[in-house]
């Protein structure tokens, strides 16, 4: 390249392939005939040519040109210009090439001279070096201030340097400069330019005028380059467990700092609730961007969600990353054997000028989650083995981040799992009451609590409804919750009073407790509260009993809402007082609520308060019981409430009498036949023919037991709801028990044909005695 040829980057150029490796800077005075008058020390350190070698020799003859008068006539014109590369002969017969300045300077005799400055370059990331001359006051020269200063004069702090320098004292300053090639950004920084002023003589002493340089010396720092990015990376990800969001923290990272396009494709292993596999795929994969981001407007910053699979050809370094783990670079070109195999991916390369990429795996804790894609067009230097030594640092650090998201998502999962196995995925339809909840957890993120709510068919066309609370949060309550559940949905199948339900529940949760404190793992249930209310749609009344509980409200049709007076019996798990229970009278069309105390007890307002709101909110019962639900949240809840929130409302049915039918029945066995032919009557009545041999028996041997072993008063009833329902109550309080009958007795069969005949059946006990209960499903068609 001859000199003049071309303009170097911000006025420096890299020597070729052959040039020795030079940073010296040069200095020489050149006369209006182009003789050398001045020779720097640096200039004989560059060249190797001494003062003595060049000082009154042309300057043309240091040049390696086809004609050397022209190309001194371009440098001088390039005073106007700025920075010229020119080629010149070493002393030892090679060529170097030079980045130079030419400055005029006006002697005090008036002939022109010419400053020379000149300084070769590493190939590798070279340092910008600007160089300017300042002429004495009353010299007429032309200066150029260094870049960011303004073209065609000197900057203030230039002009007062330089006055402090005719002094004779060389004089030494810091700038600071906007970061290259405007790639500011996120983690964009100033550079760093020590500046020197000196003044330049003639061999007589005299001054000529003063040599300004400046050296971008930032570059020349590249740990403190990669320290400051890694901190800011790490600050920038991983700032939440969600893990579209991780991936795209990264991705802001990387671009425009270290790519001009990134891609983060993830496995699908790494996004479900499923554990990736421990060793890296070694066939054909899916994958799913998870998110890119690029310089250029036309594309899409980042994607919303994991999307679409996504797949690579086979020699592609993608798969190539995936099945050996290894990152890989590699230029992009017509020659790119992989490529002709993907003419989507060819095109977008070829229009975007694309010309290297660098793929790496997304690995942490022995896992490949996926692979990222970098690539670069704007940045026109390739990635460099330095280049990726950083982006493997940043590329493990959000490995991890991601991995981290991963493993929650997991978590998360299961949480959630637990949780929907431990609370009613759907109420069963009831023929008693309508129902609607809410189940609102504090811990919003992991969506488990201990607060719980349930509605279980009782014997009798009952209903039993449930609210509890366990004392804590999260995952811990949620498994406390889900034992006192189980509990009181078997002790419920036994048809005991809620008393006497909440005293069992009391003991097995102080059970508990003492197992979990014995085997030091802190209390399994540190303690609870619970509402138990059994409704009877025949009698049209409510049996409450609560457990440290809240009293439920009851909204009437033509009342105000009312709070009942039902005895506070202790928290489950204190034990010591009894628990009692009080029967409430409700008409039909009553709307019920059952709550846990962090419905109505907030951190912005007290109980009185919680209790208006909940009062406003079912002042209107014959509304939607959905509605009910969502004017409750929107009246007493904040965004994110404290406390785990759950509520039951149940809306009052009656049965009709012409469903339930009762007879007296004598202490007399003479009384069966009877009772069985009123029974086939009502069925009748009922359209259930079809059930009229089965209940006969079913009633014939109740009855007969209830005359034989029991005491009076006995009473049959028979209750046509969802069930065919038959019940046989006397004055005993004996259970009755099935037992295997011997071929040579009589009788001790009753029991045993009942249980082949019904669909379920049971005992409840009761003040003045017990109930023997029988159910048989209807007809298909009824």
């Amino acid at each position: 390249m001859d000199e003049g040829e071309g303009m170097g980057v911000n006025g420096m150029s890299g020597g070729g392939p052959g040039d020795p490796l030079i940073t010296t800077t040069a200095v020489a005075v050149v006369d209006a005939d182009g003789l050398i008058t001045y020779w720097s020390q640096g200039a004989q350190d560059l060249l190797g040519y001494s003062a003595a070698d060049v000082v009154r020799h042309p300057a043309r003859a240091l040049l390696r040109s086809r004609d050397p008068t022209a190309a001194m006539s371009r440098l001088r014109r390039s005073a106007r210009v700025g920075n010229a590369v020119v080629t010149v002969r070493h002393r030892a017969g090679h060529a170097v090439r030079l980045t130079v300045r030419v400055c005029p300077l006006m002697a005090a005799d008036g002939r022109r001279d010419w400053l020379v400055l000149g300084a070769g370059v590493p190939a590798g990331a070279p340092p910008e070096t600007h160089a300017t001359a300042t002429a004495p006051a009353d010299a007429d020269t032309t200066g150029t201030a260094p870049t960011g200063t303004g073209a065609g004069r000197p900057s203030p702090v230039v002009t007062r340097q330089t006055r402090r320098t005719f002094s004779g004292q060389p004089q030494v300053t810091v700038a600071l400069a906007p970061p290259r090639h405007g790639r500011t950004g996120r983690l964009g920084r100033e550079r760093t330019r020590p500046r020197s002023f000196f003044p330049l003589h003639d061999s007589a002493g005299r001054t000529l005028g003063i040599c300004y340089a400046a050296r971008d010396v930032t570059v020349q720092d590249p740990t403190r380059e990669r320290l400051v990015l890694l901190n800011a990376a790490s600050e920038h990800i991983g700032t939440t467990l969600d893990l579209d969001r991780t991936v795209h923290e990264f991705a802001e990272v990387a671009v425009p700092q270290l790519a001009d396009f990134v891609a983060i494709d993830l496995l699908d292993v790494a996004t479900t609730g499923k554990g990736p596999p421990t060793r890296s795929p070694g066939g054909p994969v899916t994958l799913r961007r998870a998110a890119h981001l690029s310089i250029h407007p036309s594309l899409p910053k980042v994607i919303a969600e994991v999307g679409e699979p996504i797949r690579y050809p086979p020699g592609s370094l993608q798969n190539r990353c995936l099945a050996t783990g290894e990152p890989s670079r590699e230029a992009l070109g017509p020659g790119t054997p992989w490529l002709p195999d993907d003419p989507v991916r060819w095109t977008g390369i070829n229009r975007f000028g694309v010309h290297t990429h660098l793929v790496l795996p997304l690995r942490a804790r022995g896992v490949t989650m996926g692979v990222v894609t970098l690539l670069r067009w704007e940045n026109p230097d390739p990635f460099t083995e330095d280049d990726q030594l950083l982006i493997e640092d940043l590329v493990a650090r959000a490995a991890v981040c991601v991995d981290n998201a991963r493993r929650f998502a997991r978590e998360h999962q299961a949480a959630l799992t637990l949780q929907t196995s431990l609370l009613p995925p759907n109420l069963p339809p009831h023929n008693a009451v309508e129902v609607a909840h809410r189940y609102l957890p504090a811990d919003a993120e992991s969506g488990v609590g201990g607060d719980w709510f349930d509605v279980i068919p009782l014997s009798g066309a009952r209903v039993a409804l449930v609210v509890g609370d366990v004392i804590g949060h999260g995952l811990h309550a949620a498994a406390s919750m889900g034992r006192l559940r189980a509990a009181v949905q078997t002790l419920a199948d036994l048809d005991q009073s809620p008393d006497e339900l909440l005293a069992h529940v009391n003991d097995l949760v102080m059970r508990l407790s003492d197992e979990a404190e014995a085997a030091a793992e802190g209390p399994a249930a540190a303690g609870a509260t619970c509402v138990y209310a059994i409704y009877d749609p025949i009698a049209r009344t409510m049996a409450v009993a609560r457990a440290g509980h809240p009293t439920p409200a009851v909204a009437h049709l033509t009342e105000p809402v009312e709070f009942p007076d039902i005895p506070a019996g202790p928290p489950l798990g204190l034990g010591g007082l009894p628990f009692e229970s009080a029967e409430i009278p409700l008409e039909e069309g009553s709307v019920v609520a059952l709550y846990t105390d962090g419905l109505i007890q907030t951190s912005d307002q007290d109980v009185d308060v919680g209790i208006e709101r909940l009062c406003f909110a079912l002042a209107h019962p014959d509304r939607p019981l959905e509605e009910i639900c969502d004017i409750m949240v929107r009246a007493l809840l904040s965004d994110r409430p404290r406390d785990d929130v759950a509520f039951l409302v149940a809306r009052t049915r009656v049965l009709s009498p012409d469903r339930v039918a009762s007879w007296h029945v004598p202490a007399d066995p003479s009384a069966v036949r009877v009772v069985r032919d009123d029974v086939s009557d009502r069925l009748s009545q009922w359209n259930l023919d079809e059930l009229a041999f089965t209940t006969e028996l079913i009633v014939s041997e109740l009855v007969t037991n209830a005359i034989r072993h029991a005491q009076a008063p006995i009473n049959l009833r028979l209750i046509h709801e969802r069930t065919l329902i038959c019940e046989v109550s006397d004055g005993g309080h004996t259970s009755p028990h099935l037992r295997r009958a011997r071929s040579t007795d009589e009788g001790g069969r009753g029991l045993f044909l009942v249980a082949q005949l019904a669909q379920r059946w049971g005992t409840r006990y009761t003040g003045s005695g017990k109930t023997i209960w029988a159910e048989q499903p209807l007809p298909a068609e009824i």
